[in-house]
């Protein structure tokens, strides 16, 4: 590689101004195009920085972590496990919602799988009409055949199986819907988790659009100064 080369090459990078290390260009980001509040927080642990000091993306996300985390605790008095996740995916720039219906359902065991099965089956018009039919057939065979019959009126064995039957059907509803509100729960604490963390984008993004529209104004009132002066001149001519 010549002299030359080397010299393209050492251009595409510049050293971070917090942590001096050479980084390439497309990977930093000037001090004065951030969000204010972000630049700020930047601003108290280096004051030093110059506006258009440039900034790797790692240290950014590094501040933008502890921005939210400071954010957070000062909104809520104290800062969470779950607002530490919401702080780091920020700061990655990471999905955070989850599908609760398939994570759950990978973890139920045979007999929890079974028990929702048989309470979905129990909670249903094919139990009914079913359950119907063989009443029915219980107790219109039962009552033809009259002294003959296993069962004989007042149907004493059929009081029985339907005992058991309402005995051992309602720990098992009670056990699907005890999974029901352990997966309700999971689901509310995943939508807490996104609701938050898309409050907190939002709220940067107005930050950060508020900052490029007063830039913007700035730029424009600075060109119309420019060409104000030009007209001057021309007229002096």
């Amino acid at each position: 590689m010549s002299h030359s080369e080397l010299n393209d090459t050492g251009s595409k990078k510049a050293p971070c101004a917090i942590t001096g290390r050479a980084r390439p260009k497309r990977d930093l980001v000037a001090l004065d195009t951030m969000r204010p509040s972000l630049a700020d927080r930047i601003r108290q642990d280096h004051p030093e920085l110059a506006a258009d000091a440039l900034i790797s993306r790692a240290e950014i996300a590094r501040y933008r972590a502890i921005y939210v985390e400071e954010l957070l605790q000062a909104e809520h008095g104290e800062f969470t496990d779950l607002d530490r996740q919401v702080a780091e995916s920020i700061a990655a720039q990471d999905t955070i919602a989850e599908n609760v219906e398939e994570e759950y359902d990978d973890r139920r065991s045979l007999g929890e799988i079974l028990s929702d099965h048989l309470a979905s089956f129990g909670g249903s018009w094919k139990f009914l009409i079913s359950f119907a039919l063989v009443l029915v057939v219980w107790i219109a065979w039962n009552y033809v055949r009259g002294d003959g019959a296993f069962d004989p009126f007042p149907f004493i064995l059929l009081n029985l199986v339907l005992s058991c039957l309402a005995a051992v059907q309602a720990p098992i509803i009670m056990m699907s819907q005890n999974r029901q509100e352990s997966k309700d729960r999971l689901r509310a604490y995943n939508d807490y988790r996104v609701n938050l963390k898309a409050e907190l984008e939002i709220r940067h993004l107005h930050e950060k659009i508020d900052h490029l529209i007063s830039k913007q104004w700035q730029r424009l009132a600075e060109i119309q100064q420019l060409q104000l002066e030009i007209m001057q001149e021309k007229r002096l001519r």
